[in-house]
């Protein structure tokens, strides 16, 4: 990757809708040039997608929470892969300190919430969690 790709992939951030000539014209670029890099970041597996952003309040309904976990010993590949086979785990991080991992999950109700929770709870490998429910999105 170069400084063009980091450009190219930073408005694309902000707008995976952009055209060719809009990236073209904002980087000062060939759109031959910006068509190039983003053929080669697709094929390299840099670009894996192009996504929508929905306001997070968008649907009233939905339930949002952050989950840190507690895990056992060396068992956090394996509650990885137990996590990441559960539909309302929207994403999974790996981090340090007191918490091994952040998950943010998502529910339509709060009785579908509370099965959520036990759900994970019971992973083996899993020692502690401490979940929150996210109540307002200031930035997005």
């Amino acid at each position: 990757m170069n400084d063009t790709d980091s450009q190219i992939l930073g408005l694309l951030r902000d707008n995976a809708r952009m055209s060719i000539t809009d990236l073209a014209n904002k980087i000062r670029v060939s759109r031959a040039t910006v068509q190039k890099r983003i053929e080669y970041m697709e094929m390299n597996g840099i670009i894996m997608g192009y996504t929508i952003r929905i306001k997070p309040s968008a649907n009233q309904n939905t339930i949002r929470a952050w989950m840190n976990i507690m895990v056992e010993g060396t068992q956090t590949r394996a509650v990885v892969k137990a996590l990441r086979l559960d539909s309302a785990v929207q994403t999974l991080h790996t981090t340090n300190g007191k918490w091994d991992l952040l998950v943010e999950l998502e529910s339509d109700s709060l009785e579908s919430f509370d099965k959520i929770l036990e759900r994970i709870r019971n992973i083996s490998g899993i020692y502690n969690t401490e979940t929150s429910i996210l109540l307002s999105t200031y930035k997005a």
